[in-house]
């Protein structure tokens, strides 16, 4: 008789479980998970908090110079020096023994907790205490080695500004409405003063597709220039719009990355409706971010319903109008493995 077994999830999912899961305060985390890709080329696995505090310290100044609110509570004397710094009132030397002595007061102990527990593979081992810095570990070294890791960048960029967004627009993540503009394949959000900008649409749904295609798994990059490329589809096809059909085609519960070959290469989908199969996995990628606290959670919520049961039965009236429709279904070879 066949039995239950358990995988151990991998590397990567381990640090997007990091960088994509939990409730944030503050954007120190994202800061961090920036700062430890930046040394990669560092060869040390001990790294110095005053080594540390260089690159940590300078993607938050960048952040703030776009948005001031960084931290949910009313005030930070961190946050304030780096203020400073970005109006040429200190110099950087000062900036960075401000950042070493306070900056890390709680990201490091924080980083590896995932739903209120440490995670048990750690990416480094704090040894502030004994060293004065943290020691990364081979979980690090292997995890920046799969080629997946050149879009770990761009998917903590993008869970920075979603989470940013909604301190700026001073209201709830769970208020913020995404939308998603087909031109530039960018989320935005409408406000009284006019449209904000927040993050690339690739990079926003990538972390949860973990660098596969979402038909075939074929490996794809959400790195300008790649040859693996990836582009944003829809999975109910465009050509829905205008027809007698319940969904919101452009909304984000609909958007899916897909290899060139199953968008538009030779057996693609084009405007074919995909399979139930593939409206399974539809369903189960809408739930790993309705499960997040993540603001295009409470987006595709609204667009799709507020449980499981609502969200399951909306997909499959969709698949019913869309197949009158559409009339043929499609699936691809798969080309990888199933990670999500």
């Amino acid at each position: 008789m066949a039995t239950f077994f358990e995988n151990d999830p991998t590397l990567q999912s381990y640090w997007r479980s990091i960088i994509l899961y939990g409730r944030n305060v503050a954007s120190y985390k994202f800061a961090l998970g920036k700062a430890l890709i930046d040394l990669n080329k560092k060869q040390n696995d001990l790294i110095k908090l005053e080594d540390l505090a260089d690159p940590f310290s300078n993607h938050l100044c960048q952040h703030l110079k776009h948005n001031e609110k960084q931290i949910t509570s009313a005030n930070s004397e961190f946050l304030n020096t780096l203020k400073k710094f970005n109006n040429n009132e200190i110099q950087i030397n000062e900036r960075n023994e401000v950042t070493k002595r306070l900056g890390f007061n709680n990201v490091i102990d924080a980083f590896h907790e995932v739903n209120g527990k440490t995670i048990p593979k750690l990416f480094f081992i704090d040894e502030r205490k004994q060293n004065g810095g943290i020691r990364l570990t081979d979980n690090y070294y292997n995890l920046l080695e799969l080629q997946e890791s050149e879009n770990f960048f761009n998917e903590v960029e993008s869970r920075w500004r979603l989470v940013e967004t909604a301190w700026k627009l001073g209201v709830a993540v769970r208020l913020v409405q995404v939308e998603y503009d087909k031109i530039g394949e960018n989320f935005y959000v409408d406000t009284t003063f006019g449209r904000i900008n927040v993050t690339s649409s690739k990079n926003a749904l990538n972390g949860y597709q973990k660098s596969k295609c979402f038909f075939c798994y074929d490996y794809i990059s959400i790195v300008k220039k790649s040859l693996n490329l990836c582009n944003v589809d829809h999975f109910f096809p465009d050509v829905l719009k205008g027809k007698d059909f319940s969904g919101y085609v452009d909304g984000i519960w609909n958007l899916v990355l897909s290899c060139k070959d199953c968008n538009r290469g030779e057996g693609g989908k084009f405007a074919k409706l995909p399979t139930i199969k593939l409206l399974e996995r539809l369903n189960k990628r809408n739930e790993y971010f309705c499960s997040s606290h993540h603001p295009l959670r409470e987006t595709i919520m609204l667009q799709t319903g507020n449980t499981r049961e609502q969200r399951r039965s909306f997909l499959q009236k969709c698949f019913n109008e869309a197949k009158k429709i559409l009339i043929h279904t499609w699936e691809p070879k798969p080309k990888g493995i199933s990670t999500f």
